[in-house]
């Protein structure tokens, strides 16, 4: 996997001001902040995909949210991430940001999101490493997104609903 610059990451990580900001934060490949922010609702989401996993993924693996992986265009931060044993035994203690990009990565989009900056980073995840990239919209659906394009399902979670419930 490519890296980058990871200096404005290093930064970030130590700078007490931004720590308390209610923000997402990822960097560009220009070394740029990007912030993003956060309602309840969001996290919430995030939760829920969560439990998803641990239910539908069949391989032994780890689940994390906002999981910090080095890309070409900066420290990106997918909402929810599923990495394999092996994957996860790839990764230094002390990184800062992930060298080894997750097999799966979800973003929860938000009103702010745009239709290119969802290509984006589901193109970047993909190129680095990602087998699938899942897209929870508004309205609670999942698009489900491999190297070869939309899918109808996953192939990492076959069983996975198209759709995270409310409340189980």
């Amino acid at each position: 996997m490519a890296t980058t610059d990871t200096s404005m990451w290093h930064r970030v990580l130590r700078d007490p001001q931004l720590r308390e900001l209610p923000y997402k934060i990822e960097t560009n490949e220009h070394g740029q902040l990007v912030l993003g922010p956060h309602k309840p609702y969001h996290g919430y989401l995030r939760m829920r995909i969560g439990e998803l996993l641990l239910r539908h993924v069949e391989r032994p693996g780890r689940r994390a949210v906002e999981f910090a992986v080095e890309t070409p265009k900066g420290v990106k931060v997918p909402d929810v991430v599923w990495l394999s044993d092996e994957r996860w035994a790839q990764i230094p203690e002390d990184a800062e940001a992930s060298p080894v990009m997750p097999e799966l990565c979800v973003e929860v989009r938000v009103e702010d999101n745009t239709d290119a900056e969802m290509r984006e980073k589901r193109q970047l995840y993909l190129e680095e490493g990602a087998q699938e990239v899942w897209v929870c919209d508004a309205d609670r659906h999942f698009r489900f997104f491999d190297a070869d394009g939309e899918r109808d399902r996953s192939a990492l979670a076959p069983d996975c609903p198209p759709t995270v419930a409310s409340a189980e």
